[in-house]
């Protein structure tokens, strides 16, 4: 049984329809509405509720919208269709009808031209009773209908015009007016294209024949584009997304309606994660890039595969290795040039928890100072001339693993105090930058300096000493352990022959000796250079070996000419090795960088000779003439 209500509604003389405009749906339709609209019921519970307005539905919208913001409505330029395709002009009073989460939407239609016919036999008759003073009160109810329209168009919250047929604007609602910057009286009458729609984005001229608004009354589409601009009076471009829809007056294409909705919130968001995404995409390729130089540059630097050797010195070394990898502390490697002091860090990285991330090696003596923040740290774009985009620093590549600090005495002092912060709280920022970032790096610094006498001399802190020096490693003098030395020639020789695809030679036990007796100033890596060269200059099996017959000026060993052993004091060793520098300089008129420099000469990296020559406050531009 239906209920009283449903009955009513069914043979209610005028025609009505319930609507879900959510769900797109047909309630119910009462018997003058299945009537007018030519379906029965079966057919009328199949159908959507958008297909009885077809080209309408813009119109339609903005009528139901007004319904359920005010609770009722009226109109009567509303097209719908009947069954067979006809259009009926109606008029139309909708109502709100509450229901649960999403109200229903009621609709009474009537067809205009029995309300017309109606109408004109009513007003004829009151014309005859009335006269002219009732025709006075028909010009008030168009201008009521017509204020209504106004409200309707007003209430929208989009952008809303229409055009007629040859381009020109025939209505702007306030949102669009709000919009543009321009005034309804400033667009209605014009060519609305050349107004608002001239040029694309880019400045671009817009052709009025490939513009999609004039192609709806055209072709008879309905068009939707979701990226374009229209131009503001002050000439500003507004992003926007529209429908433009063809209007129809007895079969006729007469114009469209416009509406449009400003995107420019969206088009930022879009334009930020673009950038944001753009920004990682650049960090990440710019960390692997420097990742894999920093990983290549220290196996290119790296002379060998394993700590060689089996005297006393080395196997304590070993021990010293084992005990401290296991663990996080500082490590101070301290020892002259070339003992090998980066290898010694190598291996305890590559024994600790932390050999799945890089060992990210610093040499701080070849730092600019005016860079040394930039190269530990990192900087944003901009921080300084020069800065183009980001950069991390030598920290945060090594977040996770090892940072070694090759010649960490030569960090200027008044620097020495930024390093020591990041060292205790494990915290920096990046130049430029006031985001505090957090990394997880264990240090191993190396020195050929005395940095207890230079923390002595006021040249170090000594808190930054204590920090690193945890557990101080020595790395040994190749002199302080000569029962190596063959060892380590075998395994040189052997890498050297492979290096530069040579046949195996064999040193003889004369070469043997004399390698051993050798002071070897330039400890591991003169002894590499010197094999390498003699395994160039070989013939056949034969090594022939380029050693100097005079004992190193810089071996605190020395043999006299009545042969007892003379022992050289430190100050004495030092000044030895002063006179030594300034001799090479002298002999490359200063030169210390290069082929034929003084590093080259002394067989040691420039970098360290740089070094040494600031530690020893020798001024080479004395010796450039000489």
């Amino acid at each position: 049984m239906q209920s009283l209500a449903a009955q009513t509604l069914e043979y209610q003389a005028d025609a009505c329809l319930v609507l879900d405009p959510w769900g797109n749906r047909i309630i119910q339709a009462n018997r003058a509405a299945r009537t007018l609209l030519g379906y029965d019921s079966e057919a009328m519970q199949c159908l959507k509720a958008s297909e009885l307005f077809r080209d309408q539905l813009p119109a339609v919208v903005v009528f139901t919208e007004a319904v359920m913001t005010q609770g009722r409505r009226w109109c009567n330029d509303i097209i719908c269709y009947h069954r067979h395709g006809d259009p009926i002009t109606v008029e139309m009073a909708g109502s709100r009808v509450e229901h649960g989460e999403h109200p229903y939407l009621v609709l009474n239609l009537a067809d205009q031209e029995q309300l017309l016919a109606q109408r004109e036999r009513a007003e004829a008759l009151r014309y005859h009773r009335a006269g002219i003073r009732r025709w006075k009160t028909i010009e008030n109810i168009f201008q009521e209908i017509e204020r209504e329209n106004a409200l309707i168009l007003s209430a929208a919250g989009e952008g809303i015009y229409g055009i007629n047929a040859d381009g020109k604007t025939t209505f702007v609602n306030p949102a669009a007016e709000r919009m543009l910057g321009f005034k309804a009286e400033e667009l209605i009458g014009r060519d609305i294209h050349g107004a608002i729609h001239h040029s694309h984005g880019d400045g671009s001229l817009y052709p009025s024949r490939s513009c999609p608004i004039y192609a709806a009354f055209a072709d008879g589409e309905v068009h939707f584009v979701d990226n374009e601009v229209f131009w503001r009076k002050d000439g500003r471009a507004l992003p926007v997304e529209y429908t433009s829809t063809p209007i129809e007056d007895n079969g006729q294409l007469v114009g469209a309606v416009v509406i449009f909705r400003d995107i420019s919130e969206r088009k930022e968001a879009e334009a930020r994660l673009r950038h944001a995404l753009a920004e990682v995409e650049t960090l990440r390729n710019k960390l692997e890039q420097e990742n894999a130089y920093l990983l290549e540059e220290i196996r290119n630097e790296h002379n060998y595969k394993e700590i060689v050797g089996a005297s006393a010195a080395i196997r304590n070394v070993i021990k010293q290795i084992e005990l401290v990898a296991p663990t996080d502390a500082s490590v101070l490697i301290s020892g002259e040039s070339g003992t090998g002091k980066e290898l010694i860090a190598r291996a305890i990285h590559e024994s600790s928890a932390r050999s799945g991330r890089p060992l990210i090696r610093v040499n701080c003596a070849s730092i600019p100072r005016e860079l040394f923040e930039s190269e530990f740290f990192g900087h944003v774009k901009g921080a300084f001339t020069g800065a183009v985009s980001d950069r991390a620093g030598r920290f945060e590549l090594a977040d996770g693993g090892t940072l070694f600090l090759d010649e960490v005495g030569e960090i200027p002092l008044e620097l020495q105090s930024k390093l020591l912060r990041v060292l205790q709280e494990q915290q920096f920022e990046r130049v430029g930058d006031n985001r505090t970032r957090a990394v997880d790096v264990r240090v191993i610094a190396a020195t050929n300096r005395d940095l207890k006498q230079a923390v002595s001399d006021k040249g170090f802190r000594e808190d930054l000493y204590f920090r690193l020096n945890v557990f101080p490693i020595e790395s040994v003098a190749l002199r302080s352990r000569r029962d190596d030395v063959p060892l380590l020639a075998s395994h040189f020789i052997q890498r050297a022959c492979e290096k530069f695809n040579k046949t195996a030679v064999k040193p003889s036990k004369a070469d043997m000796q004399r390698l051993q007796a050798y002071p070897w100033p330039g400890n591991i890596r003169e002894l590499i250079n010197v094999i390498e060269r003699a395994v160039i200059l070989a013939q056949g099996e034969r090594l022939t070996l380029d050693l100097p017959e005079a004992v190193d000026a810089g071996d605190p060993l020395e043999r006299t000419d009545t042969g007892p052993i003379k022992i050289m004091s430190d100050t004495q060793r030092r000044q030895r090795e002063r006179e030594n520098i300034i001799n090479a300089l002298k002999a490359t008129g200063g030169k210390v960088f290069g082929p034929n420099g003084a590093a080259q000469l002394l067989d040691i990296k420039p970098t360290t000779l740089a070094s040494r020559i600031k530690r020893f406050n020798i001024n080479k531009v004395d010796y450039s003439r000489c």
